[in-house]
């Protein structure tokens, strides 16, 4: 290696969430040679982070500004609203926005949900982050509609959650700088789109090596191919016959006369 060359990494940024765990995991099953970094972003920041070069690739919250920017969806999260244990809707399975009228509905700045309508009554002021939305809900104030896995995240003891049916949904993609995708980009691809590890995608598949030949085989195949020759099988009809002729039964002798 010369000093001008820098070993293969690959830098995975993910916004809050979001758990890369297992696609990391196969990453290093596959590339045990290319170290991965993870790179924690909050969600609005994520695009410019891939824009400035900053991480090969980005695990984050659609939409987002495609400018200069390629995507890939990768799944939908199903949104819930975060209430204290003793609120009237932790008693049933799911709720909707008229279950929420009457409550006071925290909107971070930090939200990554598109609105048309927000549901419930508005909060005097917006929390800044999730987290302190979720602290607020703690302590009574209002309650708080997220995507599943930011309820996950900021789980507390005191407080649960409940499906929104009527909800805005939250959809996460990986996304990459615009151009030519490099090779390492292309194999977290495949990762991500469940790809088995012999996936030609992206890469030079290997010439295919001829099989080998069993020992004996070949004059397995010619014995074979010898019983059809018409001379191969007069030669063993005859031997047969000598065989036959040899072992065979003498008939009675005549009397005389």
């Amino acid at each position: 290696m010369t000093g001008s060359e820098v070993p293969p990494s690959f830098r995975l940024a993910y916004v809050p969430g979001v758990t890369p765990a297992k696609w990391v995991r196969i990453w290093h099953e596959r590339l045990p040679d290319v170290p991965l970094t993870l790179l924690s972003v909050a969600a609005a920041d994520a695009p410019d982070v891939l824009r400035r070069g900053d991480a090969d690739a980005g695990l984050v919250r659609s939409p987002i500004d495609r400018t200069e920017l390629s995507a890939i969806p990768l799944y939908t999260e199903t949104t819930v609203v975060v209430v204290p244990k003793d609120h009237v809707v932790a008693a049933v399975d799911e709720v909707t926005f008229e279950d929420l009228a009457e409550d006071i509905v925290l909107h971070p700045l930090d939200d990554t949900l598109e609105w048309e309508r927000l549901p419930g009554r508005p909060a005097i002021e917006r929390p800044a982050t999730t987290a302190d939305a979720v602290e607020l809900v703690a302590a009574g104030v209002g309650v708080l509609v997220v995507p599943q896995s930011l309820a996950r995240l900021h789980h507390r003891r005191d407080l649960t959650y409940r499906p929104v049916a009527n909800a805005p949904v939250s959809r996460v993609a990986l996304s990459w700088p615009e151009g030519d995708t490099p090779d390492l980009v292309e194999q977290f691809i495949g990762i991500v789109r469940g790809r088995t590890v012999n996936s030609t995608r992206g890469r030079t598949p290997a010439p295919a090596q001829p099989k080998a030949k069993r020992p004996g085989a070949g004059a397995a195949r010619q014995g074979h191919a010898g019983a059809g020759d018409p001379a191969a099988k007069r030669a063993r009809g005859g031997s047969a016959g000598a065989r036959g002729g040899k072992g065979s039964k003498r008939g009675k002798p005549r009397r005389r006369s």
